[in-house]
């Protein structure tokens, strides 16, 4: 037990572990509520949702799978997204794990009634969004985009980013995203907002709906 215990807290010792073991079990820094009838489109028409919000933490892969087992969504039931981003590969597995379910995407919020209100979800979270199939856009969110710069400290920082770019590039096309949002997000540093139009265009919205 002792030597289990000093392996811990060696293990913790490591600003990276200890940034994941309090996202996985002390302060998780996502949050989530199972909304039983998301009207996404005013139309009164709701549907089963997720809704997640906060930023995406090192753990919060593992933590998407945990609250997607609990809520129980069949396929098509859709995730809802409001978030500024955060881990870019924890985003990349979520996006992967909401494809491998058949789940639908929008970015929004539910108030009281379970009307979906815009949000908005930026620069890490734009690849959980890119998960979802439809990819619903709720009138009045956005979806911001911006170049991932390396924060490796060894090794050449421009051949990481470069990496990067190409692991982004890879994960879009794969979920049917068109690679015109790579190149929107490496013209600027600071978070560029997607109109709607700019969005169907790059195939990142698949399904508009009507307005909230």
């Amino acid at each position: 037990m002792s030597s289990l215990g000093i392996r811990a807290y060696r293990d913790l010792s490591r600003p990276e572990a200890w940034a994941y073991w309090k996202d996985q079990y002390f302060s998780p820094s996502l949050g989530a509520s199972l909304i039983g009838s998301a009207d996404l489109d005013g139309s009164g028409r709701g549907r089963r949702a997720l809704a997640i919000r906060g930023t995406i933490g090192p753990a919060a892969a593992g933590w998407l799978r945990e609250q997607l087992n609990e809520a129980h969504l069949a396929p098509g039931e859709t995730v809802l997204l409001s978030s500024p981003g955060g881990d870019l590969a924890q985003a990349a597995i979520m996006g992967e794990i909401i494809r491998s379910r058949g789940l639908a995407t929008a970015v929004g919020t539910t108030d009281a009634t379970g009307r979906v209100r815009p949000a908005y979800c930026a620069s890490a979270c734009v690849l959980v969004y890119a998960g979802g199939k439809p990819r619903y856009g709720v009138a009045g969110s956005l979806l911001g985009v911006h170049r991932f710069v390396s924060t490796a400290t060894v090794g050449d920082p421009v051949a990481e980013t470069q990496r990067t770019a190409g692991l982004v590039l890879g994960y879009f096309t794969k979920m049917g995203v068109s690679s015109a949002v790579v190149e929107a997000m490496s013209q600027t540093r600071d978070v560029r907002w997607l109109d709607t139009k700019e969005a169907l265009a790059m195939n990142l919205i698949t399904d508009p709906v009507g307005r909230p």
